[in-house]
């Protein structure tokens, strides 16, 4: 019997098994690093081969014994292939544990954005994760012992981010998402709840940090100044995971230095180097 002066176990995720989306880069990989170290056999989803596999060599090289590393190269937004990861992900003794970090962006005014980049966005962000999480889901009321999901949203979804539309849509319906399969899925044992993190140095975040201005007006609406880490996202995806958290669904934690409590950042420089000043204020008057 387990009492409360006993140690925590060094691998309190031992024996069970994982999916993350979007697992060879970035969170995504953050996460799927801190579920390994707790012992969980973790199966990384992307698109590119060549990083899932090298993720997936370094992720196994520091597994504890019994945990297990594998890569689905796959695209989310399409049905089939999501099906078959979580097929992989769940092959010996069923899927407990989910993480949906796939996504991407886009910046571009509303009046002038390409129909295929709201598409391409909203096909990931909001498309790719209603499929991760309707198989994963689907995988964990099979064994009948619940389970946990948690998605990567953003401050995006709650505090408009000017010339981001597409984003910030997926990431508001990503959470809207996440309160319906909550609700939905409580009976079943499984907890769903959403991550929103502020900007963090990632392949999409590092545009954003790469101009001093824009680093600047971020920190000045942070409580706590400083640009994310990767793992700092994946330290609340970790405890929204795990049985810490025994009682807690249907929950969007911001992990963002109380950005949150602020307004979204000042991108209108960045949107004129990239789409003229008229594009962003309009027509001169005449």
């Amino acid at each position: 019997m387990t009492t409360s002066t006993d140690p925590a176990p060094s691998t309190p995720l031992a024996g069970r098994a994982a999916l993350v989306t979007g697992g060879g880069t970035g969170i995504g990989r953050a996460c799927a690093e801190v579920l390994v170290a707790d012992g969980a056999s973790v199966t990384i989803l992307g698109r590119r081969a060549e990083v899932l596999e090298e993720a997936a060599a370094e992720l196994a090289a520091d597994a504890p014994d019994g945990a297990k590393v594998r890569w689905v190269a796959a695209d989310v937004a399409e049905e089939e292939q999501v099906a078959a990861a979580v097929a992989t992900a769940a092959e010996e003794g069923g899927l407990d544990l989910a993480v949906l970090s796939a996504g991407t962006g886009t910046l571009g005014p509303i009046t002038s954005l390409p129909l295929d980049e709201w598409r391409r966005v909203v096909d990931t962000n909001l498309t790719g994760s209603f499929l991760a999480l309707k198989h994963a889901a689907a995988a964990m009321v099979a064994t009948g012992r619940g389970g946990a999901i948690v998605a990567v949203s953003s401050i995006a979804g709650q505090r408009s981010h000017r010339w981001m539309a597409p984003y910030c849509a997926s990431k508001a319906g990503l959470d809207a998402l996440v309160e319906v399969a909550a609700d939905e899925l409580g009976r079943q044992g499984i907890r769903v709840c959403s991550v929103r993190p502020g900007v963090v140095s990632t392949e999409l975040g590092d545009h954003l940090l790469g101009d001093p201005a824009i680093v600047a007006d971020y920190l000045a609406q942070m409580p706590v100044a400083r640009p994310g880490e990767v793992g700092d996202v994946a330290a609340a995806v970790r405890f929204l995971l795990g049985p810490e958290s025994g009682w807690i669904t249907g929950v969007s934690l911001n992990v963002d230095g109380g950005h949150h409590v602020r307004r979204g950042p000042d991108l209108d420089g960045l949107a004129r180097s990239l789409y003229g000043d008229e594009a962003v204020d309009g027509p001169p008057a005449t």
